[in-house]
């Protein structure tokens, strides 16, 4: 008999980051504002979400934290209701700190988390968590900017720290909120949560084929507004 999956209905997209390896273009704009395609980076994670049912959002923030909130609103454009997890300007949290900040709004059942600074066409629908697992991650190939890969999945979808090949974490993962329970406020990276719950045999993996882009640098940048906007030619 299969494993239950516990689909999420709530997804966290970070968007606190400062952006430093994109200046000067995150100077004025917060990187998630950037344009891909005519179309804000953090608009495209919304659209995608809403179509794979997910409509209630926390959107996290510091950098120019104000301008992500006048840009979007309470979501109702996009079908979505967004709520807001400030974290002021020049003090951001960490991926950890961030999450855990929002753990309020994000309600007691799993839920998914997207690095605001990613353009991925992963079907978000089929994402979600079983047993007893805190933590499910989507992996990608490595790229040529991060050739070692960050964790191993296994042929029965277990990821650890250990084994080859191995495989970059995309920034996109669904989560227990069970998996920040004995966390303090304040800043801490996300990273060695994950290992201790992989180390417990409680994290679970799905390797996407597709494109995933870490938006990191101006030339990818403009690299993936030109690939989106062939496709759409086309």
């Amino acid at each position: 008999m299969a494993e239950t999956v516990d689909h999420p209905t709530t997804a966290m997209i970070l968007a606190a980051g400062r952006g430093e390896r994109m200046r000067p273009l995150t100077d004025h704009t917060p990187k998630p504002l950037l344009p891909v395609a005519c179309k804000p980076l953090i608009v495209w994670h919304i659209e995608r979400l809403v179509a794979a049912g997910v409509e209630e959002l926390v959107i996290n923030h510091a950098h120019l934290g104000a301008r992500i909130e006048a840009a979007l609103g309470d979501g109702r454009q996009w079908g979505a209701r967004i709520r807001y997890s400030p974290e002021g300007e020049g003090t951001a949290l960490e991926t950890g700190g961030g999450i855990q900040r929002a753990l309020p709004l994000l309600g007691e059942q799993p839920f998914l988390v997207v690095n605001g600074d990613v353009w991925c066409d992963v079907g978000f629908a089929s994402l979600g968590l079983a047993g007893n697992d805190l933590a499910q991650l989507v992996l990608v190939d490595n790229p040529d900017h991060h050739p070692a890969g960050d964790f191993h999945l296994s042929s029965n979808g277990r990821v650890s720290v250990q084994g080859a090949p191995r495989l970059t974490f995309s920034g996109i993962g669904v989560y227990h909120p069970a998996l920040f329970r004995d966390c303090a406020p304040g800043a801490f990276p996300l990273a060695p949560l994950l290992r201790a719950a992989m180390a417990t045999g409680q994290v679970s993996g799905v390797r996407h084929g597709g494109l995933w882009v870490d938006v990191g640098t101006p030339q990818r940048l403009a690299a993936l507004d030109q690939r989106l906007a062939r496709a759409s030619a086309g």
